[in-house]
């Protein structure tokens, strides 16, 4: 009985499903089959990609819709009725508004204009209530639209509520004043707005050494607030720049009372505002343990 051996030379699989040179049967080794959705999970996905479509132009058209619908109604209140038009013509409203703002506004560059409203200012100024009021009104609006002002034109990072913690704020201006008189640093005027809601926050006085000014815009700082951070602007910066951070990773050298720990002479430890902690017992710490305790640095 002769045993048989092995054929020499590399063995080459056969081709088909019979050896022939046809093509071979079932997927290549190691390849995956595409997962293919359901259809109620297809219909999904198509729901939620039309909402992302439609809500924000819907939302801005509506909102749009009701400020001009507000603004006609307004001025249509203040014209006569015996001037109103058989049908309504959505905008005339706001067309008639901006037009008679820009009447105002060229009346009050001319010289009796200007007359008339200096002596309605002094008149305002004369009031106890009214000019206070008066006064902030006026000095905000020349800030703002003012054509050289740098008022919410940079955004920035401040560490804030405390260090380590990162928040975006706006530039408002320079520190002056009493304010930067009893400051030994340059300071600067830093708004730190609340989400979701960016109209109310905080006024800050950070120095400037002590803040990060970021490449973004106001409009991509703004959006991002109010998103709550799920709305992130890319960096634009470039790729050699984003890969250097300018921040390192921050030790808070002060550390809140609540976390603050105390030692005594004999080795035991104690929070500042709790007991005093010997092995596993706390006990409250008497008027000797606290003259014994001293800060750990």
């Amino acid at each position: 009985m002769s045993i048989p051996q092995r054929p020499k030379g590399p063995v080459h699989p056969p081709h088909g499903p019979a050896g022939g040179k046809g093509p071979a049967s079932g997927p290549p080794a190691g390849s995956t089959q595409p997962h293919r959705l359901s259809l109620t999970a297809r219909l999904r996905n198509h729901f939620f990609a039309g909402i992302l479509v439609t809500a924000p132009a819907a939302i801005t058209f509506f909102v749009a819709w009701k400020f001009i619908e507000f603004v006609d109604k307004q001025v249509a209140n203040l014209i006569p009725d015996k001037y109103h038009l058989d049908f309504s013509v959505p905008g005339l409203g706001l067309v008639v508004m901006v037009a008679l703002l820009i009447a105002i506004g060229a009346f009050a560059t001319g010289l009796v204009g200007r007359i008339l409203f200096r002596s309605g200012e002094r008149l305002l100024n004369r009031m106890p209530l009214i000019r206070s009021i008066y006064g902030a009104l006026k000095q905000i609006l020349e800030t703002v639209l003012a054509q050289q002002s740098t008022a919410f034109r940079q955004v920035v990072l401040v560490e804030y509520p405390r260090r380590g913690i990162w928040a975006v704020a706006f530039i408002t201006g320079v520190t002056e004043g009493e304010v930067q008189n009893l400051t030994a640093q340059e300071c600067v005027n830093v708004f730190l707005p609340t989400t979701p809601n960016p109209t109310s926050g905080f006024l800050l006085f950070v120095p400037r050494e002590d803040m990060i000014v970021l490449d973004m815009s106001v409009e991509d700082g703004i959006k991002m607030v109010i998103s709550g951070g799920i709305v992130t602007p890319p960096d634009r910066r470039p790729e050699e720049v984003r890969r250097v951070p300018l921040v390192s990773k921050t030790v808070d050298a002060e550390p809140g009372a609540s976390r603050r720990r105390l030692t005594r002479a004999n080795g035991d430890e104690a929070d500042i505002n709790g007991g005093v902690v010997a092995g596993d017992t706390t006990r409250e710490p008497s008027s000797s343990d606290r003259n014994a305790m001293t800060p750990l640095v």
